[in-house]
């Protein structure tokens, strides 16, 4: 589905990233964790064409280096950025109306059963939501388009307990209907939980990559991520 070889960026001179290769197949869950500033969500953005880079980044076949971003959405990529990006003072319909302008055809019923919460709150003000409410609009603006590999940046920041058991349910029922997902998480043992594989950043360089349950039982992973 994706592969990324030797991608490297900055900015403004300052370097994010260093070479990152990593791969994300058919239908598959991989998470990428590291600390603050370790290059995650500048994967997301290059990914989707956000930012300028170097190397390249393989999407479905094809080489996505000339691609404009909007044509990336079309292809079947699809972002959910950290701070979710939703329209405060636009309604809950509105938000799902801007996210599918000029589609044939929109999946509102599907998506409407996947997060049941939306269709009771569609006059509603996205930024009068709750903090799950508009992590669930941001996901459902994104899965309106039908992808097939959804990026997702820090989805349970901020989230109760109970809603971010809700959200990765839904993103598990998401899974099997066969989205490809990219996890970037700042809850490293659910993100490991979650995820088949998994990559961790350091410095803007992959320092670890494997599958997900033997990282979870690394000894490096459990000091750094998962202590406490």
């Amino acid at each position: 589905m994706l592969t990324i070889t030797n991608l490297s960026l900055n900015y403004d001179g300052i370097p994010a990233l260093h070479n990152v290769s990593l791969q994300v197949g058919d239908q598959e869950i991989v998470t990428l964790l590291g600390g603050n500033g370790a290059g995650k969500s500048s994967t997301l953005r290059a990914i989707s064409g956000l930012v300028r880079y170097s190397g390249k980044i393989i999407y479905d076949g094809q080489d996505l280096t000339t691609v404009a971003p909007h044509r990336r959405i079309a292809l079947g990529i699809a972002h959910v950025p950290e701070g979710r990006g939703i329209i405060s003072d636009l309604t809950v319909a509105e938000n799902l109306r801007l996210a599918t302008w000029g589609a044939s055809h929109c999946h509102y019923d599907e998506i409407y059963s996947l997060f049941p919460r939306l269709p009771e709150r569609h006059k509603q003000l996205a930024g009068t939501l709750s903090g799950g409410e508009q992590q669930m609009l941001a996901i459902a603006r994104a899965l309106l388009r039908k992808p097939k590999l959804l990026l997702l940046d820090e989805p349970s920041m901020g989230l109760s307990p109970k809603l971010m058991i809700e959200v990765f349910a839904a993103l598990q029922k998401i899974h099997a209907e066969g989205v490809a997902i990219l996890l970037v998480e700042q809850n490293a043992r659910l993100a490991l939980t979650f995820a088949e594989r998994a990559y961790i950043l350091e410095n803007g360089r992959i320092a670890l990559a494997g599958k997900a349950a033997l990282l979870k039982n690394d000894v490096k992973v459990k000091e750094l991520y998962l202590a406490g």
